[in-house]
C-alpha cells in the first residue's frame, strides 16, 4: 500500500493527518466544492497553517495557486496515491467474535483501500459461515489459507492469550504487516510492521482528559 520509500521520509504525524484530510475533502467535493486554501483545511480541522502547508506539500503533486488554493479532486488523487488507498489491499481477520464482526462489517475499509477477504475462528459454530459477507475458517488454516490467497494484511481481533499465536500462524503465512486489536504486546521480526490498537490505553487517555475539562469548569 502506497510507496514506500515516499512513506519512509515521512513523520508518523503527516501521514497520520492524511486520513484527516481526505475525509475532510471529500465531504467538500461532495457539497460541490472545487477548490480549498490550506488555510481554511487548517481552520476547519483546527490544525496549524504551517503544518498543513507542509503535509500537503509533501504529496501534492502540483502547488497550490496563491489565490485559488488547491484543486481538491487533485489533492484527494494525490492522498489516495500517497497512501495506497487507490491500490485494494486484500487482508484477512483473525477472531471472528463481536469485535471481528463489527470489523468485517465496517464497508469503509474499502474506501481506504483494505478489503477483508477470510476470517478465522476456532469456534465451531462460526466456522464454515459467515460474517457480514466474509466467510470464516478454521483458525487452523490461517497459514495456509494467507500463502493461498497472497495476502499480506493481518487483522487480529482475538482474545489477548490467543494474540500471539494468531501473529504467528499469519506470519509463517506470509503476511508482512498486522493490525491488532487484541490488547496483547506480539513478539515479531523487525521485517514485520504491527499497528497496535489498545483500546484500554485510549479509554485511559479519554477519561484523563474528561477529568480535566470537569476540573478546569469548576
Amino acid at each position: 500500500m502506497g510507496n514506500n520509500k515516499e512513506i519512509a521520509n515521512v513523520s508518523k504525524a503527516t501521514i497520520g493527518r492524511m486520513p484527516a484530510y481526505l475525509r475532510y475533502l471529500k465531504e467538500k467535493e461532495l457539497a460541490g466544492e472545487r477548490t480549498i486554501s490550506s488555510t481554511a483545511i487548517a481552520e476547519d480541522l483546527r490544525l496549524n497553517a504551517v503544518q498543513v502547508r507542509k503535509d500537503l506539500a509533501v504529496i501534492s503533486t502540483v502547488a497550490g495557486k496563491p489565490k485559488l488554493g488547491f484543486e481538491i479532486a487533485d489533492l484527494i488523487a494525490d492522498i489516495n496515491r500517497f497512501l495506497g488507498y487507490d491500490n485494494v489491499t486484500d487482508a484477512v481477520l483473525v477472531g471472528a467474535g463481536g469485535l471481528g464482526r463489527a470489523l468485517a462489517g465496517y464497508g469503509g475499509f474499502r474506501n481506504y483501500g483494505l478489503n477483508i477477504v477470510a476470517a478465522f475462528d476456532k469456534d465451531p459454530d462460526l466456522i464454515g459461515k459467515k460474517i457480514n459477507g466474509v466467510p470464516v475458517f478454521d483458525a487452523g488454516e490461517i497459514a495456509h489459507m494467507v500463502r493461498r490467497l497472497n495476502v499480506l494484511i493481518g487483522i487480529i481481533a482475538v482474545p489477548k492469550a490467543a494474540a500471539q499465536q494468531a501473529a504467528d500462524a499469519l506470519v509463517s503465512g506470509g503476511a508482512r504487516a498486522i493490525w491488532n486489536f487484541a490488547s496483547a504486546h506480539l513478539n515479531l521480526p523487525d521485517s514485520i510492521a504491527v499497528k497496535n490498537e489498545d483500546m484500554a490505553a485510549s479509554l485511559a487517555i479519554l477519561s484523563k482528559r474528561l477529568a480535566e475539562i470537569l476540573y478546569n469548569e469548576k
